[in-house]
């Protein structure tokens, strides 16, 4: 009877594809720590986070090897996640290390240096980090300062803030190397926020660098801001994260602009998305704004796949995002595309 019965689940299971063309990148920053809830993730929801990839067949790669596959545009095999870390936060040490390094997971920490060097009691020793190192943690740049850096200082022009920015990223690179001994070329934006001059000076020093824009990295995205999904206690329920992790990447051939910086004269911005060949279903594409919820999608042309998306009402001072998904014909999938904007404060 009981060979029966797995007999009748194996054939009715749903078949994974032997092969994928994206991969879906995870971030957290605090385990446990309930006082900061929009960076935060509880320790039961982290924990079901972990049974659900291991529960499901998920392969938990080192983020290193899922760049060098999309940079190589090599296609992944089914089910493939990497989970990074931001910040460094001591609750990482405490609380996420024992849990992925008992199930022997990689996991990468972006590391803001400068607080470490400052032994803020916040964030994790470089003896911890060292410790972890030897149990398949890896760590990466966050930058230094964890500063905002597209926000400059006074009289800086172009030049000598891009000159500021360049000795910050260099700075905590040298640090991870000499404490560490070894950090890959990854750099993940603080707060996520990058503009095209940022961006091009972050390619032009060999990084691929990672915003907080939601959405699975798939082939020709653009490697100055591959997405990764932000997981944090209001966005971490058992439900939501199964439908994060079976995402696609909706294959954008196409975003105008990518500068995501807006001033009050292009407020609020209009999208313009072209696409590639997909079996989703355009018909049903739906495109949600930050804070005012789903607005229409005109197709400018439907027969070349594209189409533009633009709020109603301006986006507020600080970071929105643009979240357009379409049901795959596989049942439950989603392909998925998230476009940052920033509004800056007035000087």
């Amino acid at each position: 009877m009981r060979w029966l019965l797995f007999l009748l689940i194996f054939a009715f299971a749903p078949a994974a594809a032997a092969e994928e063309r994206q991969a879906v990148i995870f971030m957290y920053h605090h385990f446990g720590v309930e006082k900061y809830p929009s960076t935060n993730v509880r320790l039961k929801q982290f924990e079901a986070h972990l049974d659900y990839i291991a529960a499901n067949g998920y392969q938990v790669w080192p983020l290193q090897k899922v760049v060098q596959y999309l940079r190589n545009d090599k296609p992944f095999p089914a089910r493939v996640v990497a989970i990074t870390i931001d910040d460094a936060y001591t609750s990482v040490y405490t609380e996420a290390f024992p849990r992925l390094r008992a199930r022997g997971w990689p996991f990468t920490v972006f590391v803001a240096t400068d607080g470490v060097d400052k032994r803020y009691t916040a964030l994790m020793t470089w003896v911890q980090m060292r410790e972890m190192q030897r149990h398949g943690a890896n760590f990466a740049n966050h930058s230094a300062s964890h500063g905002h850096l597209i926000r400059r200082q006074s009289g800086e022009d172009d030049t000598v803030w891009l000159a500021r920015l360049r000795e910050d990223i260099q700075r905590a690179q040298r640090r991870l190397k000499e404490e560490l001994g070894s950090a890959p070329m990854l750099l993940a934006y603080p707060y996520g926020e990058f503009n095209t001059l940022l961006a091009d000076l972050v390619a032009g020093l060999g990084y691929t660098a990672f915003g907080q824009q939601s959405g699975p990295a798939g082939p020709g995205y653009d490697f100055r801001a591959l997405p990764r999904f932000p997981l944090s206690e209001r966005y971490a329920d058992r439900d939501g994260f199964r439908t994060k992790i079976a995402s696609l990447a909706l294959p954008v051939l196409s975003a105008e602009p990518w500068e995501p910086v807006i001033d009050d004269a292009n407020n609020p911005p209009r999208l313009r998305v072209s696409l590639g060949d997909s079996d989703a279903r355009l018909d049903q594409l739906s495109c949600f704004i930050s804070g005012q919820g789903r607005v229409d999608v005109e197709w400018e042309d439907r027969a070349a796949r594209r189409f533009a998306v633009q709020a109603a009402a301006p986006l507020p001072v600080g970071r929105s995002r643009y979240n357009c998904t379409a049901p795959s014909a596989q049942q439950g999938r989603y392909y998925w595309y998230s476009h940052l904007w920033i509004q800056l404060p007035a000087n």
